[in-house]
């Protein structure tokens, strides 16, 4: 694994790896390929594919980004992380091809009501049959955090953008079930996160 603190870097996505691997490795026995929305720094990229060869890692990110995310990806130069895409939520036609799996982290609060929405609208143009989509973040259930801190991490959220914030669990999973999915899964994680587990029907 090569060391390279030029390179962009998420303290989170570091935190987060491990936790995610534990439910990753349930979950990708006959899962060939992966698509990850918003892949950032693409340090989960660089780590899942390591940890699972047979996989091929798509990671994406839109238009004004993607140079953060192919730096780390140009910089491993691993055969099933193929260079970074472009893919907004927000475009009626995604333009995908067919994934196995789909995989966000730390995405559905940083984007608007409208593009959580949309998110799920363009999920179902990028899946295989019985394809499994995993949500990392925090989420409220029935209206209320399920920490203090999560409270004020949604303050925080609206202070940079009044769109954004932490979504609740019953609208994702209403938006799930009408994109097709059910859930498997809801796995509490550290840092007051969840790890949501649908699978298409």
């Amino acid at each position: 694994m090569h060391a390279n603190s030029t390179l962009p870097f998420s303290q989170a996505s570091e935190n987060n790896k491990l936790p995610i691997l534990e439910i990753l490795q349930r979950h990708f026995d006959e899962i060939s390929s992966v698509l990850e929305i918003g892949s950032g720094t693409a340090q989960h990229g660089e780590f899942f594919t390591q940890q699972f060869p047979r996989i091929s890692w798509q990671c994406t990110d839109i238009p004004q980004n993607l140079t953060i995310t192919q730096q780390r990806i140009s910089a491993c130069s691993f055969p099933n992380l193929p260079a970074a895409i472009t893919l907004d939520v927000n475009d009626s036609e995604w333009k995908c091809s067919s994934y196995d799996s789909v995989f966000t982290a730390n995405s559905l609060h940083i984007m608007s009501e409208e593009s959580v929405v949309n998110f799920f609208a363009g999920i179902p143009q990028c899946l295989n049959k019985s394809a499994i989509v995993l949500l990392y973040g925090p989420f409220k259930y029935q209206g209320e955090f399920t920490t203090d801190s999560n409270a004020r991490f949604d303050l925080w959220l609206k202070q940079q953008n009044p769109e954004s914030g932490v979504r609740d669990f019953e609208r994702i999973q209403e938006l799930a079930t009408a994109a097709g999915l059910s859930l498997l899964e809801d796995n509490s994680m550290p840092a007051n996160n969840q790890l949501l587990v649908f699978k298409l029907n």
